[in-house]
């Protein structure tokens, strides 16, 4: 396998192209793991896909609620889609290598997505908010534009921001190693690569990253806040129960998907082991978008019943 490094001024190789380690340490494993990672890619595929099926064919799931959840999926495919084909071509043929260019797009794409799905769970943690909290003015807050422009707000927001932070970090130089070890090109383990003092670089990504996770989180907290003190004066256990059943599903993505992110990127790079990043990557870029849809699907009688629905036309039609 050639790796391409290209000899710069003073005797120090500059890294043209880089190699994504992944799981090579496991070298008995490689076909197990292609096995397993191309199921669970396929299990997200369909889950979520049914997902934005259901949300568009079923009546009673014309909520705005519902259509955030087919924004949510679609999110899902397109973010597990960055990172996981790359890694099943590199575990079947054991070439590791990608160019800094097709690294950078990979990292570009990742972090964008990454940065709509944070707001998009703060957009669906709003909705919960308006539904609970305001539920007669919600079909008039909560109206068709208002969630298009929510929507649509969520998928842009981050995409000036990170190509930019994507482009300074890749203005960095980097010599003598290329070699990333990780599945994906993620910031903390390329910024390792790079020459030089890499202070400045890192003290932007905590900017960036305080800036897109924690500020969606508090929003979320504070709409979670508000439900939970509204909830908790309704005056019946019955209604108690059916506002918590349709936010809990919500809470627990939010929570598994922000824990993992936040301790990847608010956590100084020099404290980084590969082990753990690679632990908390797969994580948040992989288990979560596959549990999503049963989350969602198995905490919730709409898309059950929709589900049904759909099972029995098809039944019918034989």
């Amino acid at each position: 396998m050639k790796h391409e490094v290209k000899k710069a001024e003073g005797n120090v190789s500059a890294v043209m192209q880089f190699v994504l380690l992944g799981f090579s340490d496991l070298s008995n494993l490689q076909g197990f793991l292609f096995g397993v990672f191309s199921i669970i890619y396929i299990i997200i595929i369909i889950g979520n896909s049914l997902i934005i099926i259901l949300t568009r064919l079923d009546p009673a799931l014309q909520k705005p609620m519902y259509f955030f959840l087919a924004n949510f999926a679609l999110l899902e495919i397109s973010y597990v889609t960055v990172t996981l084909p790359r890694m099943l071509v590199n575990l079947w043929t054991q070439d590791r290598s990608i160019s800094m260019l097709e690294c950078a797009t990979q990292m570009c794409f990742f972090l964008m997505l990454g940065t709509t799905e944070c707001f998009l769970l703060a957009v669906m943690a709003y909705d919960r908010y308006a539904a609970v909290c305001n539920p007669l003015y919600y079909p008039l807050v909560m109206n068709q534009k208002m969630c298009v422009q929510l929507a649509v707000g969520s998928w842009i927001i981050g995409i000036p921001v990170q190509i930019g932070q994507t482009a300074q970090i890749f203005s960095l130089h980097f010599c003598n190693s290329n070699q990333v070890n990780h599945f994906f090109c993620d910031i903390p383990p390329i910024i390792k690569l790079a020459c030089g003092d890499t202070f400045v670089h890192e003290m932007s990504v905590y900017i960036v990253a305080m800036l897109f996770l924690a500020v969606p989180f508090m929003l979320i907290l504070a709409s979670y806040s508000k439900i939970f003190s509204t909830v908790l004066k309704l005056p019946t256990a019955s209604g108690q129960a059916k506002a918590f059943s349709t936010c809990s599903s919500h809470l627990l993505v939010v929570v598994l998907f922000f824990g993992s992110a936040t301790i990847t990127y608010l956590r100084p790079i020099s404290n980084h082991s590969a082990g753990m990043g690679k632990l908390l990557s797969l994580f948040y870029t992989i288990v979560t978008p596959m549990f999503n849809p049963m989350i969602y699907s198995l905490r919730n009688k709409d898309v059950i019943a929709a589900l049904r629905k759909l099972l029995f036309k098809k039944q019918h039609m034989r």
